[in-house]
């Protein structure tokens, strides 16, 4: 049997069940965490510019252009705007249409002792929906508000 050497580290896959979400600068001068059920939207493409080539018939190249960020959601139990400045923030922009982005939000998965395993750090963030989930009086559920943020772009680093 062949024991695992201590100094040499290891490829594993991790998991995503442990993280956190910080919103910096949020109008009123603070910095929170919140906690959510679910965060996805951490995604980017590449799009395509077609070129076609004079003479060849067979194919036309991509060439790569702009990218483009997706949405980012995040779901978690409804709180009052009395108990939530994240709440305050969207009711300020839907209700008001007073949209202020933020300069960053960061998202971060942790380990197992709540340390930051990697972090996307998102760059002008602003509130483009807001979703309450249906009340249904036949089932006993937590009710879900589920936030969709425009951002411009993330950088991803190992902290």
């Amino acid at each position: 049997m062949e024991l695992k050497d201590p100094t040499r580290e290891y490829a594993y896959q991790m998991v995503g069940f442990l993280f956190q979400v910080n919103f910096l600068q949020m109008p009123g001068g603070e910095d929170i965490d919140v906690s959510f059920q679910s965060v996805s939207g951490l995604d980017v493409d590449v799009e395509t510019e077609p070129l076609k080539e004079g003479g060849e018939n067979r194919f036309e190249h991509a060439l790569p252009g702009r990218r483009k960020f997706g949405t980012l959601q995040l779901k978690r139990g409804i709180l009052t705007p009395k108990q939530s400045p994240l709440t305050n923030w969207c009711l300020e922009a839907f209700q008001n249409l007073k949209i202020t982005p933020l300069p960053t939000v960061t998202v971060m998965l942790l380990d197992e002792e709540h340390h930051p395993l990697l972090k996307w750090t998102l760059s002008h963030v602003w509130p483009k929906s807001w979703k309450i989930a249906e009340f249904n009086a036949e089932r006993s559920e937590v009710l879900i508000e589920t936030f969709d943020l425009s951002y411009n772009y993330f950088k991803f680093e190992k902290p």
